[in-house]
């Protein structure tokens, strides 16, 4: 291979694969040539992903104590790090960008034996372990909201705050007016994220069948539901009179969210970001056994700057979001109040901002 070539390592979740994706999309309009670097979990979530080669690097997960798992989990990240190393040697690349989780580990730690500079971007509020470890001789840091937990003063000090890049689809609904219902149909859209969408699942139907009758009859839901919990729901909606579509799954993220005016969900770093670009006002339940508690600074970007509230997921209960819902629902300038304040924390240009950051560490 010749020419600009960036090698992007990011582990295995949409989460990590995302906004590395959008990165790449970016560099290659710049003419960047595109080396993705992953495991066969993310392989599931790159399969638009504009990369002309792909390096498999799994590196496995382990448990601080779990002495075997460290040393099985040892041993796969330095075989990871020897297959990059001989592929780079191969490649060549200008830079090597991390976006965390173990996969992305090998291909870091490979950079200097090719004299590549590495750049880390962090996604969430708070320093995953990966970037946690990586970041301290990194050439350079971006992170995605404006304080980064976990960070040393080091770290803090070369950091670039420049947002999280989104995909295409969602950065064009920054463009388009949010749809203000006035009095007419509200539109809640449901998501449950890849892990705990049991709680989201059964507790919101009972919530909003909890709202005021007037209130049910402008409501049309779609909702992320598990499968095992879909009769329950569709019975709960159907006795509130609430019009309502429920799936386990929506591929079509970008359409929901172009009709949606309230999202109800998870606190993760690409749904924030997500949610201040398309400027949607929402109710968020940060994941409890999410590491360091991310989600919940995670959803401080909207909380502070009142586009969203957050509910601990030990006070998420039926009745509590009923009451959050009329707040949000009862006044009919709030929506659109919230709307605003979402947009007013964007970086729709995120993605840009990183390759800017990214060429000037490669140059």
């Amino acid at each position: 291979m010749s020419g600009k070539i960036a090698v992007v390592a990011a582990g295995g979740t949409g989460g990590h694969l995302f906004p590395a994706e959008a990165l790449a999309r970016e560099l290659s309009s710049r003419g960047w040539r595109i080396v993705l670097a992953t495991d066969t979990r993310g392989a599931e979530y790159a399969n638009e992903f504009p990369a002309e080669e792909r390096l498999a690097l799994d590196a496995a997960t382990f448990k601080m104590g779990d002495p075997v798992g460290m040393a099985l989990g040892g041993m796969k990240i330095l075989n990871g790090v020897a297959r990059a190393r001989l592929a780079f040697k191969r490649i060549k690349p200008s830079v090597v960008v991390g976006f965390g989780g173990y996969p992305s580990l090998p291909a870091l730690l490979a950079a200097p034996a090719v004299k590549a500079p590495t750049v880390i971007h962090e996604q969430n509020a708070v320093l995953g372990r990966v970037n946690r470890f990586l970041a301290p001789k990194a050439s350079a840091v971006a992170c995605a909201f404006p304080t980064l937990q976990k960070a040393s003063a080091k770290v803090k000090a070369k950091v670039s705050v420049v947002g999280n890049p989104v995909r295409p689809d969602i950065q064009a609904l920054g463009q388009k007016p949010y749809p203000d219902p006035g009095s007419g149909n509200v539109r809640i859209l449901v998501t449950g994220g890849s892990q705990g969408a049991r709680l989201l699942s059964e507790a919101v139907p009972q919530a909003i069948a909890r709202l005021p009758e007037d209130t049910r009859y402008r409501l049309h839901v779609t909702q992320q539901t598990r499968p095992e919990a879909m009769e329950d729901a569709r019975r709960v909606y159907a006795n509130a009179l609430v019009d309502a579509q429920l799936a386990p799954f929506f591929r079509d993220m970008a359409a929901r969210l172009a009709e949606a005016h309230l999202v109800i969900g998870r606190a993760g770093a690409s749904t924030v970001c997500e949610l201040a670009v398309v400027g949607l006002p929402s109710v968020l339940v940060p994941l409890a056994i999410a590491m360091d508690d991310h989600q919940t600074f995670n959803a401080k970007l909207l909380v502070d700057a009142g586009a969203a509230e957050a509910i601990p997921e030990k006070d998420f209960t039926p009745d509590r979001l009923a009451e959050s819902l009329m707040r949000i629902l009862g006044d009919p300038t709030e929506l659109a109040r919230r709307s605003a304040a979402a947009r007013s924390v964007a970086t729709p240009d995120a993605a840009a901002r990183l390759a800017d950051l990214v060429e000037r560490v490669a140059n």
